[in-house]
């Protein structure tokens, strides 16, 4: 959910790790040009009140062995088409050829990127969101988002602290007295801010959820507290507060705290104090199975040389408030823009979240409340978040200056570390002057 189970970029990666089947779809792929198509479109006004590990990597298995859906020829994962150049605005060469590499080379079926600045956005697409149909991918797609949710969740957090119904050094216990015991694990020796920046040294539960459960019931709900409960069942990785560890049990409890606070829904207080205020009308927390409106299939590769497996309808309470939202390059674009510029946090609750520590790899990666930063190849920092959920993997990313990119590819687990690379590429290529980057 909820970060690449690959090479480390922004979301969960707690590590270098190989996924299933890298690159088996070259063969068939490689020769194959995508469609690639541009579309610009203007900036909508905004009102608001001021104010390592994937679901994919650890479900790997789980798609081997089989999961409820269609599965579907691997040949297909690319279309025959020509590139048509924006009408206005720069061409975006270096965001194109990452996302050409993503459906050709990386054997991904489709691939969006939305970049957006002050004069408006440019949507590029490339290769099919349906490897039946041959149907391409919509410029308006929506998708999973899976760790990039943990910005929503960290927000939300920050605004209760703003209110004063929530302090950062305090105690988990404080709000969730008496769940976060046993085999260790303790409430009272966590604060909020140790969950929000993945230093609580929790276990995480997708360590310990087993795959076949998966498989035998995709659909299946899954309640937050018997996620957590899971995960309280091992030991902690390390005493809290000792360095960097990514942990999606704590975004699960985040969310607990929310709703025990606010004595609404996770979904309710996203709602009504992200969603709607930013008018972000492709965004919401989902409760049913399937994606509403125009989007990709979402696909996984069990092993080299096998066929794509359709996995586009899952029950999203696995993800929950550490991985569930469903959004768009659109609106995660206008999320990050209001973000970073002070509108949905006030300046020292901004802070708060982009107060980093290191992750302990890949270079100068940071992370703050919910938030990484990162250096631009070309210079300057850059902030924003990755996710991986079963059939996709996205990544997001802004600078202060306002410019915004958003990645999304409808394939994991299955592909190989390049297809990490080529999505954290395009993003940083799109807010750095769109320079192809010399480390790819």
């Amino acid at each position: 959910m909820i970060a690449p189970a690959r090479r480390p970029a922004f979301g969960g990666h707690s590590g270098t790790h190989e996924a299933a089947g890298q690159g088996a779809l070259r063969g068939v792929t490689a020769a194959v040009a995508p469609t690639l198509e541009d579309v610009r479109v203007t900036n909508q006004d905004t009102h608001v009140r001021k104010h390592g590990r994937t679901l994919a990597g650890a479900l790997a298995l789980a798609v081997a062995v089989g999961v409820a859906g269609a599965v579907l020829p691997g040949s297909a994962a690319a279309t025959t088409g020509s590139a048509r150049a924006a009408k206005d605005g720069g061409d975006h060469a270096g965001v194109r050829e990452y996302l050409r590499r993503l459906t050709t080379d990386d054997g991904v079926p489709g691939a969006l990127a939305e970049v957006r600045d002050r004069r408006g956005s440019t949507v590029l697409t490339s290769g099919v969101a349906d490897v039946d149909s041959h149907a391409p991918v919509h410029r308006d797609s929506r998708f999973r988002i899976g760790s990039m949710t943990k910005m929503f969740t960290a927000t939300t957090v920050l605004q209760l602290v703003e209110e004063g119904e929530v302090r950062l050094d305090a105690p988990v216990e404080t709000y969730l007295p008496g769940v976060v015991r046993g085999n260790g694990n303790d409430g009272r020796r966590i604060t909020v801010r140790q969950l929000l920046q993945h230093t609580s040294r929790l276990p995480d539960f997708l360590d310990y959820l087993r795959p076949q459960d998966i498989v035998a019931d995709p659909l299946a709900h899954h309640d937050p507290r018997d996620l957590v409960a899971l995960a309280l069942q091992h030991p902690p990785v390390d005493k809290p507060g000792t360095n960097w560890d990514y942990s999606n049990t704590n975004y699960l409890l985040a969310g607990m705290i929310i709703e025990r606070v606010t004595g609404h829904t996770y979904a309710h207080e996203v709602r009504e104090r992200i969603i709607e205020p930013l008018r972000l009308r492709e965004t919401y927390v989902p409760s049913e199975v399937t994606i509403r409106g125009p989007h990709p299939h979402g696909y996984a590769q069990p092993g080299k040389d096998a066929p794509l497996v359709d996995i586009t309808r899952i029950d999203p309470s696995i993800g929950g408030s550490a991985g569930g939202i469903i959004s768009s390059g659109t609106d995660l674009n206008t999320f990050l823009a209001a973000l970073l510029g002070g509108d949905l946090l006030q300046p020292a609750e901004l802070r708060e979240m982009k107060r980093t520590q290191p992750t302990g790899g890949d270079g100068d990666r940071a992370y703050g409340l919910g938030l990484e930063s990162k250096a631009l190849p070309g210079g300057g920092r850059y902030w924003g978040h990755s996710g991986d959920f079963l059939g996709y993997e996205t990544m997001a990313g802004a600078t202060v200056d306002g410019r915004q990119a958003t990645v999304m590819a409808n394939l994991g687990p299955g592909s190989s570390d390049a297809q990490s690379d080529h999505i954290r590429a395009a993003v940083e290529s799109a807010l750095d002057g769109d320079r192809p980057s010399p480390r790819r």
